[in-house]
């Protein structure tokens, strides 16, 4: 018997001075069973920082050919696609060939690494932006899960503090390459 997913329901406030963008999501989230609570928390990350009314999560882990996040415009074309963890560059390539923008955030121990194998290809994508969490941030965010979350993101002059009332992390995410 296959084993299900864990489903995350989240009440995500944003508060994005940057851009500026100011939401309150309602997230249903389901946690692939080989999928960990850190990479559903960057994924939770990911979507605060890009948040729209348009913004989608894809089917994850069991779908590979899909983003991790995804935003289309009316007409349907794929105007974001936002990927987490260290992404096949095949699949990034093809990404890119189909939608408007490209952004991966990378984490994890190999991250650094996984970039500079993949830099003489991708560094051709011109709608490509790269995004690196340290290790200790992705951990220290995973230390946030729960099955029911209320949490906020503040975003500020670059810096973002999310969390909830039990504490805030400050995860720094540096961009590595392409443009904001």
């Amino acid at each position: 018997m296959a084993l299900k997913s864990t489903i995350y329901k989240i009440k995500l406030n944003v508060s994005d001075m940057d851009r500026p963008h100011y939401g309150e999501y309602a997230l249903t989230v389901a946690r692939h069973p080989s999928e960990n609570d850190e990479r559903m928390m960057v994924r939770v990350l990911a979507f605060a920082l890009h948040a729209s009314g348009d913004l989608r999560f894809g089917r994850g882990l069991s779908a590979e050919d899909e983003a991790d996040l995804y935003e289309n415009d009316l007409t349907g074309a794929i105007r974001l696609w936002l990927d987490v963890g260290l992404p096949d560059e095949r699949l990034v390539r093809k990404a890119a060939g189909r939608a408007e923008k490209v952004v991966v955030l990378s984490y994890g121990r190999t991250a650094a690494q996984w970039w500079e194998q993949s830099k003489a290809t991708l560094a051709k994508l011109s709608n490509l932006t790269v995004y690196r969490l340290s290790p200790a941030d992705s951990q220290a965010m995973a230390a946030l899960a729960q099955r029911g979350m209320d949490i906020q993101c503040i975003v500020q002059e670059g810096q973002i503090w999310i969390g909830d009332d039990g504490g805030m992390v400050q995860p720094v995410v540096e961009r590595v390459f392409g443009e904001d």
